[in-house]
């Protein structure tokens, strides 16, 4: 799909997810690929799973931990479900996580788009202390407008009250924002608060949520742009 959200004269912000969309949330376990062992690949799999699993139990429930307290017990899951894997290996994935890979077209889409006079920004399901550490270890921080957390509504996306944060935040409305996520479901709850949303697929997966599509689909972030 063409992108002429990017430049239609209405839109104002251009706001990222950012595990999956901005930093690889497989970029911990691939720095102890090693030590992790042959079944490294579904181990991650296994702990982002479980992440966002409990961010939607929690929401549905109406409840809240924050993002990085569901990172642990995640990983604790990982663990137990792969018994064989070194669990001492816990701190350091820990510690890699907290400080995961930027793709490397970010930097260059962050600037490209503010060249353009947009504005950018994150809203993550992260804490603030998790989206510090991997935006300042990124060098991000002068690309941005605003790193938002859900921490301020006390609920995960899906909820509208996280998209929110954006229109409060920028002072901006719900068609003035571009939302870039390579989460599928992200993509239908921005879609159904009423951004524009643009699905990274990244991995060429089917669509699905017809009913919240996206307004376009690129394979890489620097097609934005």
């Amino acid at each position: 799909m063409a992108l002429p959200a990017i430049t239609a004269p209405e839109t104002k912000a251009v706001i990222f997810d950012a595990y999956g969309t901005l930093f690889d949330v497989h970029s911990a376990v691939a720095r102890h690929m090693d030590k992790v062992g042959p079944d490294a690949a579904r181990f991650s799999e296994v702990w982002r799973s479980k992440q966002l699993e409990y961010s939607w139990v929690l929401s549905l429930a109406g409840r809240y931990e924050p993002f990085w307290t569901l990172t642990e017990r995640a990983l604790d899951f990982a663990f137990a479900r792969f018994p064989d894997i070194d669990p001492s290996l816990r701190q350091p994935l820990l510690e890699a996580y907290r400080t995961l890979d930027a793709y490397p077209e970010v930097r260059g889409t962050l600037r490209a788009l503010r060249s353009r006079g947009l504005r950018t920004g994150i809203l993550s399901n992260g804490d603030p202390g998790m989206l510090n550490a991997a935006v300042g270890s990124a060098g991000l921080a002068g690309d941005l407008d605003a790193v938002l957390s859900v921490d301020a509504a006390r609920v995960f996306k899906t909820s509208p009250r996280t998209y929110a944060l954006v229109l409060q935040a920028l002072s901006v409305d719900a068609d003035e924002v571009v939302f870039v996520s390579s989460n599928r479901w992200d993509i239908a709850g921005a879609a159904a608060f009423g951004f524009t949303p643009v699905w990274v697929n990244r991995l060429g997966l089917p669509d699905e949520y017809p009913e919240f599509a996206p307004g376009a689909v690129v394979p890489s972030l620097h097609l934005l742009v």
